[in-house]
């Protein structure tokens, strides 16, 4: 929406940013099954600007876990309007850590194969 862009009329990098913990942290907390919270943003790139009217689909891949923590690769395309032309627009890699009721880092539960698609 033009409210979130800036003064060239390009989306603002950090409405772009936060959309991506948004998907990255709802992937996290199904693997977790409960609370997760960002505790590292790494290697961001923005490849280039999404314009305002963009389609954007954001897509997520946990890449690494361990006791308590998760490595989610999220990748985010815009589709520009009335065309089937995509482009990938940025990616990076967020870490999650699983919290407890007392938000302290807890394990997390062992893997049910929830990020598999099936038909």
């Amino acid at each position: 929406m033009p409210t979130d862009t800036n003064p060239a009329g390009d989306i603002f990098g950090g409405w772009l940013v936060s959309q991506m913990d948004l998907a990255a942290g709802t992937a996290a907390a199904f693997r977790a099954q409960g609370r997760c919270v960002t505790v590292a943003i790494d290697s961001f790139i923005f490849h280039e600007p999404v314009i305002v009217g963009d389609e954007v689909s954001i897509y997520t891949k946990i890449v690494q876990t361990g006791r308590s923590s998760m490595v989610i690769h999220v990748e985010t395309w815009r589709r520009a309007r009335n065309t089937k032309d995509r482009r990938k627009v940025t990616q990076g890699k967020f870490t999650f850590v699983a919290l407890d009721e007392n938000r302290k880092p807890r394990p997390l539960p062992p893997e049910d194969g929830f990020d598999m698609v099936t038909a």
